[in-house]
């Protein structure tokens, strides 16, 4: 799911960007800080730690917040800076819809906004499966189905468990099996 949030940094600009481009410099440190990083939303909201989690995408505007503050020791000065953010958090259950990245003999990698989720060799269809990791491709031995890498398809989160810090270090389970699920010529055949 994206949506989009609207939060405050604290940055510190170092002495040396202290002068007329400071709020280009407070501003951009801010994007820097947040782009790409995992956020939390407040408890009150989200019950749920997983479902608390979300990944920042871009930042859309943003804007010095009051001035900013000099700390007794420190040649830097701190800015608060308000920051309006798209923002994506996967959800169980969700359907999302993505390409396949890689196929490796355990399943295929599927792209999904910044993230990437494992479509288990299991998960992929009900048929026996065979996979060709040098052409990366994999097909049913029975249906003649095939699944191979630029793949556009349809699938549903079965497992999330997002990194508290490292987005590289978060890990989403998909599956093909079940109905109005898989590649998108397969859904086509089955419109019919």
């Amino acid at each position: 799911m994206y949506f989009i949030i609207e939060t405050n940094e604290t940055v510190r600009v170092p002495p040396e960007h202290l002068g007329e481009e400071y709020e280009t410099t407070a501003k951009s440190i801010a994007v820097r800080n947040v782009e790409g990083k995992i956020g939390v939303l407040d408890r009150e909201l989200v019950r749920n730690s997983n479902d608390r989690k979300y990944i920042n995408l871009l930042v859309l505007e943003s804007d010095l917040d009051g001035e900013g503050r000099i700390v007794h020791g420190d040649g830097g000065v701190y800015q608060e800076v308000k920051l309006k953010i798209l923002a994506f958090q996967p959800m169980m259950q969700e359907v999302i819809e993505g390409e396949i990245a890689d196929v490796k003999k355990f399943g295929a990698f599927v792209t999904l906004g910044p993230l990437e989720g494992l479509l288990h060799v299991s998960q992929v269809m009900d048929d026996r499966i065979e996979v060709d990791e040098e052409n990366k491709r994999m097909s049913g031995k029975d249906t003649k189905r095939d699944l191979k890498m630029g793949d556009l398809v349809r699938a549903r989160i079965v497992a999330l468990s997002l990194s508290d810090s490292k987005l590289e270090e978060s890990k989403i389970g998909l599956t093909m099996r079940q109905n109005f699920l898989g590649k998108s010529t397969w859904l086509k055949g089955e419109a019919k």
